[in-house]
């Protein structure tokens, strides 16, 4: 009995469970840290908040000053309930209605067409055989709207997007977006005439002036360059008509920058990022 090899000590059989212990209580310390910080995270959901005319802009409804215009007669809900204050701010998880039609915030596009003749520029025309929507098919999920307006017999650059704060600025007198447009006439052009459309020829009772008018090609007379920001309705035709010229053909070459080189006709492409940060600037 007295010669009975002796147990070892209590704390050295305890001192590595303990160890264990403590490397499992920081493992699950980790763990709990882990896991309150996920839940700590989630509960706290980022929400945006963004000005209610905004919101209606980048619907692709209308510019923010319509989008205000819209507010202000109460033609515009959230939530159920008709709005009147033009400082209101939203989320996009917010119900936004316009005549009780549902609104979106997607995602911005803008394309560029090579108009063809005998399409009009309109989203929607029950008297029309083709409108420009047609030539983009299911290219694009988005739903766009033309930018200004281009006639039906005219050709060329058009610009389409569902960015209606930008839409906005492109054709509000006030930015003065430059155009350009190669027009072909039933005769030949004087040179007195170019001086009459830079001097300014009065159109319903206002004098709309070129800024820039010359030959397009110096052996063919009856070809014109016409550069203006006039956004007046059929303005280059009535321009030529009021000096006794009759328009055969009518394309727009150029637009706030815009241009249809490597475009072919009823074709379109979308814009760079480098022209979307050209317009949004202003850069035209």
């Amino acid at each position: 009995m007295e010669n009975r090899k002796p147990l070892p000590e209590r704390r050295e059989r305890t001192g590595k469970f303990q160890t264990d212990k403590v490397r499992s209580n920081v493992r699950g310390e980790k763990t709990n840290l882990l896991k309150n910080k996920k839940e700590s995270g989630a509960a706290k959901k980022v929400v945006t908040l963004i000005r209610l005319n905004r919101f209606i802009a980048n619907s692709g409804l209308c510019s923010r000053r319509d989008a205000d215009e819209h507010i202000k007669n109460g033609l515009i809900s959230v939530n159920g309930k008709l709005v009147t204050d033009m400082g209101m701010k939203v989320t996009y998880d917010d119900d936004v209605r316009f005549k009780n039609r549902k609104l979106s915030s997607e995602k911005k596009v803008y394309i560029l067409l090579n108009k063809p003749k005998d399409f009009v520029t309109t989203v929607e025309d029950p008297h029309a055989d083709h409108t420009v929507l047609e030539l983009i098919g299911d290219g694009c999920k988005e739903r766009v709207y033309p930018v200004g307006r281009l006639d039906k017999a005219t050709t060329g650059v058009l610009l389409l997007t569902n960015d209606g704060d930008l839409a906005g600025k492109l054709t509000h007198p006030k930015y003065k977006r430059k155009k350009i447009y190669h027009v072909f006439l039933d005769h030949a052009v004087t040179k007195n005439d170019l001086v009459k459309m830079t001097e300014g020829i009065e159109l319903d009772g206002i004098t709309i002036a070129a800024d820039a008018v010359s030959y397009a090609d110096l052996d063919d007379k009856t070809q014109i360059g016409i550069e203006l920001h006039s956004g007046q309705n059929r303005v280059v035709r009535r321009m030529f008509e009021s000096l006794g010229y009759k328009v055969k053909k009518l394309d727009r070459v150029y637009f706030a920058g815009l241009t249809k080189k490597n475009v072919a006709r009823g074709k379109w492409r979308f814009l760079t990022e480098k022209e979307i940060s050209m317009l949004k600037r202003g850069i035209f």
